[in-house]
């Protein structure tokens, strides 16, 4: 009986890997953004510019078998070459020592057209578990007859978590910089 659960497991585990294809980021169509609240009373947002990532995507159930993504520190980007240089500085990134924010894909649930990934995310050399909102997922067949997959990552980390630390406090109350950061990741990628 063991041995028939064991075929019947690597069976169905075979089955699910067979309908996962394998994709690349699209760059040009990607957004590795993030919102983080400035002192206490608007949203600055930047992004990061520099990206990779692997997706093994299922088409017909609409599921994630794997992600991964690795996210070169320096690339940050807020519009504001002076406070994107304090970022890339030892108070936040540490961009010269730890030069790669990565991000590993552990599991997935699904729900209808939308679910929740969970996986790893590095940064500092600091790994935390997250969970982040999978929203809007639509397939669809390029122009040039290729497969592709749109969707949206949204999720919350607490910055302090990856000692990224640096802070003010304001006269009135409050800090300078938020906590609570924002990830809002909107991605295309196509079938390899």
């Amino acid at each position: 009986m063991k041995l028939l659960s064991k075929i019947l497991l690597s069976s169905a585990l075979a089955m699910t890997l067979a309908n996962a294809t394998p994709h690349t980021l699209d760059n040009m169509h990607t957004d590795v953004g993030f919102s983080v609240k400035h002192l206490m009373i608007t949203n600055v947002k930047g992004n990061f510019t520099d990206y990779e990532g692997k997706i093994d995507f299922d088409y017909k159930t609409k599921t994630f078998n794997a992600l991964e993504a690795k996210i070169k520190a320096t690339s940050v980007n807020t519009g504001i070459e002076k406070r994107d240089n304090h970022l890339r500085s030892d108070d936040f990134f540490a961009a010269t020592k730890y030069p790669e924010i990565t991000f590993k894909m552990k599991s997935y649930k699904a729900e209808a057209d939308e679910g929740v990934m969970t996986g790893d995310l590095t940064i500092r050399g600091i790994t935390k578990e997250v969970e982040l909102d999978v929203e809007d997922i639509a397939t669809i067949k390029d122009l040039d007859g290729n497969n592709r997959v749109g969707f949206t990552l949204e999720g919350k980390i607490n910055r302090m978590d990856f000692d990224l630390k640096w802070n003010k406090a304001l006269e009135f109350g409050g800090v300078a910089v938020s906590e609570t950061v924002k990830l809002i990741i909107e991605v295309q990628a196509v079938e390899k």
